[in-house]
């Protein structure tokens, strides 16, 4: 039985030292540059450039990976990683490192997409279950992992940069030596706005205002708790700690909405981010013993958020839409993380730090009044006409090609 996964045990070795080298470079940039004084509007456009780079790459990587190869594209792709975080050591330039931050959206997407259709290729609709639950695992641990690095390091010096490029060629090993077949050419992604929207207006609204606000944290989260005074372990352990925490309340939540409709759990959980949002805005606290559990109170709410809309556009759509519907979705959110860094931005440089869960807060308040009115204009789907509830990995990892590792395409290839 452990023979037919060590080929998929091999690529997902690659996958950990890639979102290691993500985690760990996304978390330093915003610490290096609250450093060397960086405004609070060049810390905020380089999460825009970052998620503006990576949708980019969602839609041209394809075509990239059907010219060069998957073995010769992921080479490119990681040696580019590697470069980039070297540059960012060696030019400390808030101008430089936005554009430099669109490349690594670009080529991380890129990366992404290659290991994932790997490891689709690799998996059958007997085991998808298990390949997409260990890549869920690798998903969460490498990015804490990659994360924790920086409470360890110095963030002044150069070393993490270079440990960041480390880790971005160590990911192009496995697939570099690999003996296994090619897989099928990337699909192309596409985004039928129109067709989201009339297949879930909830969902597809969702998915554009929990991008805003997790695209907000994701950025400006690291310059939230060094501007509020907490260590760096500090930092580092609450932007880990928000992603676990949506993560375990993944499967508690999406069972209850497995029972009820899921727009009631969808709102709910909304308000709750908000609110703890909204009490981080006005208490103000100043020490990691408050921070750490309201933010990771904040986290619990708002990470799982996603997983529930698209369940939800789900239960509205064809089988064999899967795919298309979830892909969608991801660009919208995609589009999302692109506004939401540049309106928190824009609040903290106005008012105060807490300013943050001030921008994360007003996208959940309008994500859960758009809910609400619109439960009263459109009955649920029976809950005999639902698939269950499954969880998926952290959103800025994964792209529309990880889709095809969910369990539920298997309901595509059936047929």
């Amino acid at each position: 039985m452990f023979a037919a996964y060590r080929p998929i045990l091999s690529l997902l070795r690659g996958t950990a030292f890639l979102l290691a080298a993500s985690g760990l470079h996304g978390l330093l940039l915003p610490l290096r540059g609250q450093m060397e004084g960086f405004s609070t509007a060049s810390l905020g456009l380089m999460g825009t450039a970052w998620a503006t780079g990576f949708v980019a790459g969602c839609y041209f990587a394809p075509r990239i990976v059907r010219r060069a190869g998957h073995v010769r594209a992921f080479g490119t792709f990681a040696a580019s990683g590697a470069i980039i975080a070297l540059l960012t050591g060696l030019i400390i330039d808030e101008y430089a490192w936005i554009a430099l931050r669109a490349f690594t959206g670009f080529v991380m997407a890129g990366a992404f997409m290659i290991i994932e259709s790997w490891l689709n290729e690799k998996a059958t609709n007997e085991n998808r279950g298990t390949v997409f639950g260990l890549y869920m695992m690798v998903t969460y641990a490498s990015i804490m992992g990659g994360q924790m690095i920086v409470a360890a390091g110095d963030v002044q010096s150069a070393s993490l940069f270079m440990i960041t490029g480390i880790f971005f060629c160590l990911s192009l090993i496995p697939t570099a030596v690999s003996t296994q077949s090619t897989p099928q050419p990337l699909q192309d992604v596409k985004l039928d706005l129109k067709g989201l929207y009339a297949n879930s207006p909830v969902a597809a609204i969702a998915c554009l205002l929990i991008g805003i606000a997790n695209g907000a944290w994701g950025t400006l989260g690291a310059v939230y708790g060094a501007r509020v005074g907490i260590s760096t372990a500090q930092i580092a352990l609450m932007m880990s700690l928000v992603v676990v925490a949506g993560a375990v309340m993944q499967l508690p939540a999406g069972r209850l909405s497995d029972r009820t409709d899921r727009r009631y759990v969808l709102a709910g959980a909304a308000f709750g981010a908000a609110l703890f949002g909204l009490i981080v805005f006005l208490v103000q606290p100043r020490s990691g013993l408050f921070v750490l559990p309201a933010t990771a109170a904040y986290g619990a709410f708002a990470y799982t958020l996603y997983s529930i809309a698209v369940a939800h556009a789900n239960d509205h759509a064809r089988a064999e839409d899967f795919v298309k519907v979830s892909g969608g979705l991801l660009l919208l959110y995609g589009f999302g993380t692109i506004i939401g860094p540049l309106v928190a931005a824009a609040l903290m440089e106005w008012m105060r730090p807490e300013s943050l869960f001030l921008a994360t807060a007003l996208a959940h308040i309008c994500l859960a009044g758009y809910t609400m009115l619109r439960i009263k204009r459109r009955a649920p789907v029976p809950i005999e006409d639902r698939d269950a509830f499954k969880t998926l990995p952290v959103e800025r990892s994964i792209t529309p090609e990880s889709l095809r590792l969910d369990p539920r395409t298997k309901n595509e290839t059936d047929g």
